[in-house]
């Protein structure tokens, strides 16, 4: 044999060595039919979240509603007479007082007309007197006795009407109130039903608004409410009136205010925002950016139970704002899902780190 023979031949008989070696001495796996066991394995790394501890307190949730102001009480004081127009003791924009009379119309002969019914009663009066002693000596009938009492009851009606029309002629205020209107001026001609003036009484007025029918359970007389009107300012009120029968077109019930307006603020007529005060109710207030919607289209928040597993836990919204949101439903305290919400799964077991409540 050559050199180069023996050296492959003892290449070869090395590796068969050092293979039966390697075979004697190491370690023998075995496969396994059944899976390790949960934990003697490869173990996935919990995903991390976000936490904040938040907890509930008590809020008055209030309810907003769009509504109308309107004088408390506002009339037209029309002519019960025909005449003309005398004199006129109030004007545009005047504050007068209840009874205060507002013009005066020409008389036309009805003082006259009073004096004569009071002259024809007197003299009725009289004859019935006499009638009455003569017929208690049986000198006069009994139907003579009727006529006179039928006859004076006849001329007292007649006095009464011709005063009234007298009174008639001064028409005075039935309210305390503000002229918003004034139809006539002096020597006017004026018919009964003639518009004289438009009375308004504003140091209170009526609020008016629709609530939803899933929140006019919650809204009853008495409740206080706040008045926000277009410049900024307040007036406050009371729930006065709630519908029992809801509007036909929109499926809303009608509310009505009491105002309270001492400074005489010249607002009726136009729209104000109103938030009608509600029971306390134990609340939370999150960000508006942490709300989502489950697959049934519920809006909630996904927070950590006490073994570190996400919940999606739906709510109810009192009232949303671009600083936050007022919501119930929740547990007294949670801890609120701040970030890595959108990477987890509800039920998922995560591993919750706390963020300092100061920082919000």
């Amino acid at each position: 044999m050559t050199k180069a023979k023996w050296g492959s031949l003892g290449l070869s008989l090395l590796i068969v060595v050092a293979l039966v070696f390697w075979m004697a001495t190491g370690s023998v796996k075995e496969a396994r039919i059944d899976a390790p066991e949960p934990g003697t394995s490869d173990t996935r790394e919990l995903t991390s979240v976000q936490v904040q501890t938040v907890s509930s307190q008590a809020h008055e949730p209030g309810l907003l509603l769009q509504g109308q102001l309107d004088p408390w009480h506002s009339v037209s004081v029309s002519a019960r007479v025909p005449g003309t127009v005398q004199s006129i003791s109030a004007d545009l924009g005047q504050q007068v007082q209840t009874g205060e009379v507002l013009l005066t119309i020409s008389d036309d002969g009805r003082r006259a007309v009073v004096a004569r019914w009071q002259a024809r009663a007197r003299k009725l009066e009289a004859d019935l007197a006499a009638a009455r002693k003569l017929r208690s000596s049986n000198l006069a009938s009994q139907s003579d006795l009727m006529n006179l009492e039928s006859e004076l009851a006849a001329a007292r009606a007649e006095l009464e009407s011709a005063r009234l029309a007298v009174d008639y002629l001064t028409p005075n205020a039935p309210f305390t109130g503000v002229i918003n209107g004034k139809s006539v001026e002096p020597g006017s001609l004026v018919q009964v039903g003639s518009p004289l003036f438009e009375l308004v009484r504003i140091d209170r007025l009526k609020a008016t608004g629709q609530v939803p029918q899933q929140s006019v359970g919650q809204v009853e007389p008495g409740q206080d409410v706040t008045v926000q009107l277009l410049d900024g300012q307040q007036l406050h009120g009371v729930v006065t009136f709630v519908a029992s029968a809801a509007d036909t077109q929109t499926r809303s019930f009608g509310v009505e205010v009491a105002v309270e307006n001492p400074d005489l603020l010249r607002v009726a007529g136009g729209s104000a925002s109103l938030r009608i005060a509600l029971p306390d109710v134990k609340a939370m207030f999150i960000s508006p950016a942490y709300l989502s919607l489950d697959d049934a289209g519920r809006p909630g928040v996904k927070y950590v139970d006490e073994q570190d597993r996400v919940v999606f836990g739906t709510v109810g919204l009192l009232n949303v704002s671009t600083e936050g949101a007022w919501v119930t439903g929740l547990p007294a305290e949670i801890r609120l899902i701040t970030r890595g919400g959108g990477f987890v799964g509800v039920g998922e077991k995560v591993r919750p780190i706390a963020i300092d409540n100061s920082r919000g």
